[in-house]
């Protein structure tokens, strides 16, 4: 049986598709960390990803989650990708996935 979290991102998926030019940025939050990645669907590989861990210094999760979207913003620059589509898997955009969100906007990402 499919609950809760696991319906809301089958739901969220069936509508919001990544491609070369518009990828999906896709957020996860394990106990510890958070990561995010630019996914393309059609070809079904990673075009950039950023994660806390590789920050140089640890500060409370929500500011990290900022500055990963910073980093996440940063890589795509790098690869000429300006706008991209929000998948936040499911969690509440409070918190340290709407903290990803404003950093990955504050560094010139648009969703």
């Amino acid at each position: 049986m499919i609950k809760g979290r696991t319906r809301r991102i089958q739901r969220v998926r069936a509508k919001i598709i990544g491609t070369a030019e518009c990828p999906r940025l896709s957020v996860f939050r394990s106990n510890k960390h958070i990561y995010s990645q630019l996914i393309d669907d059609a070809s079904q590989t990673t075009l950039a990803a950023a994660a806390d861990t590789e920050l140089k210094e640890q500060k409370n999760p929500t500011e990290n989650a900022e500055e990963v979207g910073k980093l996440l913003a940063q890589k795509a620059k790098a690869k000429k990708i300006n706008k991209v589509v929000f998948d936040r898997h499911g969690y509440q955009y409070h918190g340290q996935v709407e903290s990803l969100a404003k950093g990955a906007r504050a560094g010139g990402l648009e969703f």
